[in-house]
């Protein structure tokens, strides 16, 4: 398992809360270094009390914080042995009705601020030969559906663009990892009817992840889909 294995340095973006909160949580608890972003600062403190990893206010669509982020990682770790692309934003409309600049900026944040950071990130991993980058997309990503246009478009986006960095990147000893996952019971836009037990916790894809990333170095999981077993069931 993970726990075991040497320490990591590990970039997580979107970890004030949800999946990527508990995924901070987990690996300092297994003994990593950790610096985390988000955009709450309140948050991020709460995460930084509980865990003891360093947090920075952060915004993965500005290029500018993208840059700031790196530094970071370089003054308090040295550099970075796992990025965890986490930070995403809904936004559901049917055609005919989308508001493209919150489309833009959507994309922005799912999309163009994960090439950015990943973009500075890599070089670092290629001078050591050996990386991992995990891209949390999502099932929806796999499929289409009602009012999905911006949101799972982002997410198709992310998979072709995971794909094409593990041609890239695996002669590097790198490997990229796209997490899918299903409906999380996560603070996500405020929406309802997600406070189900028997759906998918943030746990749970932070099981996955480290999973993933506990193969060993010869062995790439290039993409893995996580639901919940019978999320229909009410208790």
């Amino acid at each position: 398992m993970l726990m075991a294995m040497a320490e990591r340095r590990v970039l997580v973006t979107g970890g004030s809360q949800g999946i990527g909160a508990s995924l901070v949580s987990r690996m300092r608890n297994a003994g990593h270094k950790v610096v985390f972003t988000g955009r709450d600062q309140s948050r991020i403190d709460s995460v930084v009390r509980s865990t003891g990893a360093y947090g920075l206010q952060a915004d993965v669509a500005s290029d500018d914080d993208n840059a700031k982020t790196v530094e970071a990682c370089l003054d308090l770790m040295g550099s970075v042995d796992t990025l965890v692309n986490n930070a995403a934003v809904p936004y559901r409309a049917e055609i005919g009705e989308l508001d493209l600049d919150r489309m833009r900026r959507l994309f922005s944040i799912n999309v163009f601020g994960v090439v950015d950071l990943t973009n500075r990130i890599v070089p670092l991993m290629k001078s050591q030969q050996a990386g991992d980058i995990v891209n949390i997309a999502s099932t929806s990503g796999t499929k289409g559906g009602k009012t999905a246009t911006a949101y799972a478009g982002s997410k198709w986006a992310l998979r072709g663009i995971s794909q094409c960095w593990q041609a890239e990147l695996r002669p590097h000893g790198i490997r990229v990892i796209s997490v899918c996952p299903s409906e999380v019971q996560t603070d996500w836009d405020g929406q309802v009817g997600r406070d189900n037990p028997n759906k998918l916790y943030a746990e749970d894809i932070v099981d996955t992840i480290v999973a993933a990333l506990s193969m060993k170095r010869r062995a790439l999981w290039p993409e893995l889909s996580v639901f919940a077993t019978n999320p229909w069931k009410d208790d």
